[in-house]
């Protein structure tokens, strides 16, 4: 079986992590979304919010699973049996950054690391510039999907 996970913060869940974790569902027999605990971060949404904008919007997916974790993402990796950690990529900038630490997992682990460019037309969206917008009262439904719009 294919299992992989896609760490992350979520803070918020953003139309881009929605497009890597519907094409990642079709490459993997199961695909975690793992919500890393930082307690060095100041989150705009509390670690509940965030579980709950990516359950509600794929509570119709059953290879789908949700779940948070703390440590080192390969650690996760191991404690849940998952082979692959996926990850998008929006940039040249993304790419750099994810190489370095694909290559670190690697050098601790034998987890793999599958990379997917994010679709052309969600490939601006980030969870910091989401929560700029929302910090200042902008539009920011066309970012998001409808579970974190009703927040």
């Amino acid at each position: 079986m294919k299992k992989a996970i896609f760490p992350g913060s979520f803070d918020p869940l953003t139309l881009g992590h929605v497009d890597i974790i519907e094409r990642g569902v079709t490459v993997f027999d199961e695909l975690v979304i793992a919500i890393g605990i930082n307690a060095d971060k100041k989150y705009m949404f509390t670690l509940e919010e965030r579980k709950k904008f990516i359950e509600e919007t794929f509570k119709h997916e059953p290879k789908i699973k949700v779940v948070t974790y703390k440590g080192l993402t390969v650690n996760f990796c191991r404690e849940i049996n998952a082979n692959f950690i996926l990850r998008g990529l929006r940039n040249p900038a993304d790419f750099e950054f994810e190489k370095a630490i694909a290559h670190t997992n690697r050098k601790l682990s034998e987890i793999e690391t599958v990379f997917l460019l994010t679709s052309s037309g969600k490939s601006y969206i980030s969870s910091s510039i989401v929560r700029d917008v929302i910090r200042n009262d902008g539009d920011y439904t066309g970012l998001v999907p409808e579970a974190v719009r009703v927040k």
